[in-house]
């Protein structure tokens, strides 16, 4: 009795671990972009003006940068009262995360000067075409510095991003 019943709880546990172990090894299906979806979240990111933080020296150029250069992120980072931010790698991050968490990720509060208000009011079909555009691209570009909690050392070139009350002088020119 005892070694029938070792024997069938053993078994069984075998068979979790085959069936454990088989489903990890089976491809994990990802629904491929259409073009539509494609050109509908770069179109967003335009519109958004992600690429403004998110791609160094966009504003520069007025935009003409090409598309090979979008979205990998810059290291100046913007100082304000909540310490120093940097616009992230979305190329990077994009290819990390699946299409729900980059969902989920785009929904949550996030450090200024992001606006995350307005991700957050985007629909879920308008998210995972910019996930589909950003991952389109592939990977490129190194990871943004790490956040600097206020108080911290910055080791990197940053935009003051703080009101600044006029000086005397500047307030007399007319």
């Amino acid at each position: 009795m005892k070694v029938s019943r070792v024997l069938s709880v053993g078994l069984v546990a075998s068979a979790s671990l085959i069936a454990s172990v088989g489903l990890m090894l089976l491809p994990i299906v990802v629904q491929a972009a259409t073009p539509a979806e494609v050109d509908r979240g770069r179109y967003l990111v335009r519109l958004g003006g992600c690429n403004d933080c998110h791609t160094g020296g966009y504003s520069e150029a007025a935009g003409k940068l090409p598309e090979s250069q979008w979205l990998t992120g810059q290291p100046v980072g913007y100082k304000g009262p909540w310490g120093v931010t940097y616009p992230a790698n979305l190329r990077l991050l994009a290819q990390k995360l699946t299409a729900d968490e980059w969902n989920r990720r785009l929904q949550m509060e996030l450090r200024p000067p992001m606006p995350w208000f307005t991700l957050r009011a985007l629909s879920d079909a308008d998210r995972g075409a910019m996930y589909q555009f950003i991952r389109s691209l592939g990977a490129a570009g190194k990871p943004a510095p790490d956040y600097v909690a206020p108080g911290g050392v910055v080791k990197t070139p940053f935009i003051l991003f703080v009101p600044q009350a006029p000086s005397m002088a500047a307030a007399n020119i007319r």
